[in-house]
């Protein structure tokens, strides 16, 4: 089964879009190689403009933010973007509903907690590294100064499946 988890980002933000993860500049790349470089690069957060190259981003297999991430056009391109970085797992309060899909799609686990939960990991101070049990649906945040946050999560069973076995041709190509 695949691993999730890993070095984490933060974006204390809601209503990230699927312009602002991957510009429509670049919806006509023919591989996912292509957009890796321009994950997030219109990203705004609290009004100046997020530095993709900052290193950080490179670095991170886990995102968390607020609430309604994914929202805006239903492109693919958005997902292949995390997925081409190495980026394994989203965690918000919510997700665009077709944003969702498609990472479980792709074989990236979308983890929606309440907001008490958001807030816990958003109080973590230093670097952050997150593991998820897959199997018992739970994952543990441990700071770089020894912080703990324990959560639990729901995942229907399909979808389990689906990200588990990494992504929908993975899981068809198990099965058919």
């Amino acid at each position: 089964m695949k691993q999730f988890g890993g070095p984490t980002i933060f974006f204390d933000r809601s209503d990230i879009n699927t312009d602002e993860i991957i510009p429509a500049k670049y919806l006509t790349e023919i591989t996912k190689t292509a957009l890796k470089p321009h994950l997030l690069e219109d990203l705004l957060l609290d009004g100046k403009a997020f530095d993709p190259a900052s290193g950080e981003l490179q670095q991170a297999n886990v995102v968390v933010a607020r609430a309604n991430f994914g929202c805006g056009s239903s492109r693919e391109h958005a997902v292949w973007a995390f997925e081409v970085n190495d980026i394994n797992v989203i965690i918000a309060e919510s997700f665009a509903r077709i944003f969702r899909q498609n990472m479980f799609n792709c074989g990236i686990l979308a983890i929606e907690l309440p907001k008490e939960d958001i807030d816990k990991l958003f109080a973590l101070s230093g670097s952050v590294n997150i593991a998820v049990d897959l199997t018992d649906c739970k994952m543990t945040a441990t700071s770089s100064s020894g912080e703990k946050a324990i959560c639990s999560f729901t995942l229907n069973a399909f979808d389990k499946d689906l990200v588990g076995a990494g992504g929908w041709l993975a899981y068809a190509d198990q099965r058919y």
